[in-house]
């Protein structure tokens, strides 16, 4: 098989979660296959993070833009190197290209009702070109992936798709993420923060990602806790911060707050490992990789009833109902006062974390491509 695999953005320096999936499955396949040959579609960046081997070749395509380069240059590049398939990875595909695809549609969340408050114009745009793309493309996919049963049913359920042509295959998490004594946090939060006085939060400004809530719930925990832990929020700037303290009249949590920027995934380890808990308190996911990331580390993590999450955290995470500030608070302050309840939250993620990892998830793509394969062979 000649498979060309679509990933535009992982060379960036700044990456997110659809970079981070189809980078492992990059190299857990340069692992696992030596006898296809692969063709990794980039758009060059300052992250060289993929390099060719004897059967992977990382092809750089160059051009200006997000939409140009997957509905011009990516088709005209596979079409050179003469892929049996192109897997797009990213939740969009080029709408007039004659090989055959597969596509990886991580949500549809861009088809749900939406918040436009706080949105960027790169937010707008990208909302606007999926809504756009998706629906031409769609009978054209030889295969649909998405990452969990949840988000499956909701696909079949909401674009009419046969259940046939979907697959459902698990995100995994890196094998650094795991319990490390003596790790040192990353020096920009060391100056801050010392081990197990914080709690951690990945927010920003989606709406999805509930930050708002999530900080009315830090302000009743600082109100009612005798240790009053630090919060460390990644990937959020401070005058979003500012607009969140003085409309909900949170003064109280301004000086507890800790927010280097972007962290970079090495250094996530150690932050998580350090932390006292994790919050992971989402309005919606697809799948929640962060949710695996903080439980393969031991850290206990407080996720949301909804969407994906109990699906990936396992009956016996901590579930809270992401809309209540109050719940969010109640669990945070359990999980300082009853020391039993903590250290069996802690077994409980490390035992639900091992059920996961890249392996399997390349495992069934690599499965998944024999199959399709073998279809378009008939």
């Amino acid at each position: 098989m000649r498979i060309g695999i679509e990933a535009q953005r992982i060379f960036r320096r700044n990456k997110h979660g659809m970079d981070y999936v189809v980078l492992q499955e990059i190299l857990e396949i340069q692992k696992m296959d030596k006898e296809n040959e692969y063709y990794v579609f980039v758009k060059p960046g300052d992250d060289p993070c993929v390099e060719s081997t004897a059967n992977v070749h990382v092809v750089e395509v160059n051009c200006p833009s997000y939409p140009l380069w997957e509905q011009w240059a990516l088709p005209r590049a596979a079409k050179k190197a003469k892929v049996d398939i192109l897997h797009c990875t990213s939740n969009t595909a080029p709408i007039w290209c004659d090989i055959p695809l597969v596509l990886t549609l991580h949500d549809i969340i861009f088809l749900e009702p939406r918040d436009k408050q706080n949105k960027s114009l790169y937010q707008n745009m990208g909302w606007l070109y999926r809504r756009l793309d998706v629906p031409r493309i769609l009978d054209k996919c030889r295969r649909i992936i998405t990452v969990s049963d949840f988000e499956k049913e909701n696909i079949i359920a909401k674009l009419d798709i046969p259940r046939e042509r979907m697959a459902m295959i698990y995100n995994g998490y890196n094998d650094w993420f795991r319990p490390i004594d003596k790790c040192e946090l990353p020096p920009i939060i060391n100056q801050q923060l010392t081990a197990n006085d914080y709690f951690f939060f990945l927010g920003n400004t989606d709406p999805k990602k509930n930050t708002e809530r999530t900080l009315i719930a830090y302000s009743k925990y600082l109100r009612q806790s005798a240790v009053k832990r630090k919060l460390l929020m990644a990937d959020l700037d401070h005058d979003y911060l500012n607009g969140i303290i003085s409309r909900n009249g949170i003064e109280n949590i301004r000086e507890q707050i800790v927010m280097p920027g972007y962290i970079v995934n090495s250094d996530l380890p150690s932050i998580y490992n350090n932390a006292f808990a994790f919050l992971y308190t989402s309005l919606r996911e697809s799948f929640g990789i962060p949710l695996l990331e903080g439980m393969a580390c031991g850290t206990p993590v407080i996720t949301s009833n909804t969407s994906s999450m109990p699906e990936i955290g396992g009956p016996d995470a901590i579930l809270i109902n992401p809309e209540s500030s109050d719940e969010i608070a109640s669990m945070m302050l359990r999980l300082e006062t009853d020391e039993a309840f903590y250290q069996r939250q802690k077994a409980i993620g490390l035992e639900r974390a091992k059920l996961f990892s890249w392996k399997k998830t390349a495992e069934n793509l690599l499965q998944l491509y024999h199959e399709v394969y073998q279809e378009l062979s008939e």
